[in-house]
């Protein structure tokens, strides 16, 4: 491994990760609150996220596992892996305080919460977007810096499929951070960090590479994040999309949200 193909890839995988920042930036074009706007774009959130889970995560991670562990061994640790991702984020959710947590609020329409808890809970929904996306980048990260490293020009269709990906995330952050602080600098700064986690999942790869990360490891963390991104789009962002517009406003995001991801497969496959 020569100094100029690891710059290459961190490069390349810095490249992905920081896509978050066009999302970010794009969601500060919608200058006043606009419920139907927030509505549709958490509805997309939650498609991509889903999509992704579903159509790369977990047949990637399943592929990897059944490799290595056999058809029947694999399928369950997959499995086994996909519900301890969920596990995960629900146990974190659970430990939130429930004067903070959604599940224990109402439609945030009704006048019986203030701007300031509405305003908390959408900030709240955007931290748990950063979480589930800072997450899911960082094996991300890993793929990415892994492909460069052995074929540069994989590695470029990695990353620039990783970051179409990932502009449609840095608007999920950004979105209800946003509304609920008026301040585009948090929104961006929660939304750079996201995409950080990518970087720094090339900077881990690049240290314990060919010793610690096998593929095991690397197809349980694939299944684990599906689950977690899963468990944040049906926990948080669909049911944030229905309270603050329209049910098939919430379902046309989510849709659309699958839509791209679908087409950007399709188109850098």
């Amino acid at each position: 491994m020569n100094s100029e193909s690891v710059l290459l890839a961190f490069l390349l995988t810095s490249f992905a990760g920081l896509a978050t920042v066009i999302g970010s930036v794009m969601a500060f074009f919608s200058r006043k609150f606009n419920p139907l706007f927030l509505s549709g774009s958490l509805g997309f959130s939650a498609g991509v996220m889903i999509y992704i889970s579903f159509v790369e995560l977990f047949p990637q991670a399943r592929q990897t596992l059944t490799l290595i562990h056999g058809v029947s061994a694999g399928g369950w640790l997959t499995v086994a892996a996909f519900f301890s991702g969920i596990a995960l984020i629900a146990l974190i959710d659970k430990l939130v305080p429930s004067a903070e947590n959604p599940h224990e609020m109402a439609n945030l329409d009704s006048a019986r919460f203030s701007e300031k808890e509405s305003s908390a809970r959408l900030k709240r929904v955007g931290v748990f977007t950063a979480l589930a996306i800072g997450i899911h980048n960082f094996p991300e990260g890993i793929a990415t810096f892994a492909g460069s490293l052995n074929d540069p020009a994989l590695g470029v269709s990695i990353a620039v499929a990783i970051a179409i990906h990932n502009i449609p995330e840095g608007i999920a952050v950004s979105v209800p951070v946003y509304f609920a602080t008026k301040s585009r600098r948090k929104a961006f700064w929660l939304s750079l960090l996201s995409g950080l986690a990518e970087p720094v999942g090339a900077l881990v790869a690049f240290l314990i590479f060919g010793s610690l990360l096998d593929q095991t490891a690397f197809g349980f963390v694939f299944a684990a994040v599906a689950g977690i991104m899963v468990y944040i789009s049906l926990d948080e962002l669909l049911p944030a999309a229905e309270e603050y517009g329209q049910h098939h406003i919430a379902i046309g995001g989510l849709i659309a949200g699958m839509l791209v991801m679908s087409v950007s497969l399709l188109l850098l496959g």
